[in-house]
């Protein structure tokens, strides 16, 4: 799987990403929802899970939590961080969540859409001890058993197409896209050619057809 970013600035975005976290709750007082909510759609989310650099890399999280508040046209005065000796659980689900995001390629918002960032942090214990493999494997599973069904399916039913149309639009079997969207089949290992046509007929790119936590 192609990543946004070398795995070399990986510690440093993961880093970053809990800092802001455990900034906007402890010192600016919000609700960790109610600041990932800002932090997706400021735009800042997009940035970051795209790499680029002058947030994964060229913010701290403190400054990354005031360009997320600005980006959103909040005003607030900038203030003092006040560090915690130990890591918190706001900090450990953004370093967890910033590897995730890596690894999958999925957006924030689309991790979050299906787990909430409320059931992340109620992983804290015992996932902040274990492997962040483990991690990945729990999220994956509570991903799929919330969003059953395949991008393929998803994206077929919103083009208002049956399995039928869409095979004779795209030029691919009508089992084989059956097999798919039934996981018979991983799309993940699908022809190249099938996705593209596929995807043209959707209106979609082919990234959008693969499934991320496969």
């Amino acid at each position: 799987m192609i990543r946004a970013y070398d795995r070399v600035y990986l510690d440093k975005a993961r880093t970053a990403l809990g800092r802001m976290l455990d900034f906007a709750v402890y010192d600016l007082k919000y609700d960790i929802a109610e600041f990932f909510h800002l932090f997706i759609k400021s735009g800042v989310a997009e940035r970051f899970e795209t790499g680029d650099f002058a947030v994964i890399v060229g913010m701290s999280g403190v400054e990354l939590a005031y360009e997320v508040l600005e980006q959103s046209g909040v005003e607030r005065e900038r203030m003092k961080p006040n560090y915690t000796v130990n890591r918190s659980e706001e900090f450990w689900v953004g370093w967890a969540l910033a590897y995730y995001q890596w690894e999958t390629s999925m957006s924030f918002a689309e991790i979050v859409r299906y787990v909430p960032i409320k059931d992340i942090i109620a992983l804290y214990s015992p996932y902040h001890e274990m492997d962040i493999r483990q991690f990945v494997d729990k999220v994956n599973a509570m991903y799929k058993a919330a969003k059953p069904e395949t991008n393929l399916k998803l994206l077929r039913q919103k083009a208002g197409l049956s399995q039928r149309e869409l095979a004779e639009m795209s030029g691919v079997p009508m089992r084989t896209i059956q097999q798919y969207e039934q996981r018979q089949k991983n799309i993940n290992k699908a022809k190249a050619e099938y996705l593209v046509m596929v995807a043209k007929v959707l209106c979609c790119t082919v990234d959008d057809l693969i499934e991320k936590t496969e």
